[in-house]
């Protein structure tokens, strides 16, 4: 089961979008708010209130 890479939730198989870098580094999103915040947006995890990732993770 793999973790969104913006907000931390784990992704039931079968959900989510997988986001391939230019630099090859693999991003796994949960749903288009947290694509949209971590990419388009260029938000971080820690000044968004409704993400609950802690820190360190």
């Amino acid at each position: 089961m793999a973790k969104c890479s913006f907000c931390g939730d784990n992704i039931e198989k079968g959900t989510g979008k997988m986001y391939i870098k230019k630099d090859g580094k693999i991003l796994h999103f949960c749903s288009g708010k947290c694509e949209k915040n971590m990419l388009k947006l260029r938000k971080k995890h820690t000044n968004v209130k409704w993400v609950t990732k802690k820190k360190g993770e």
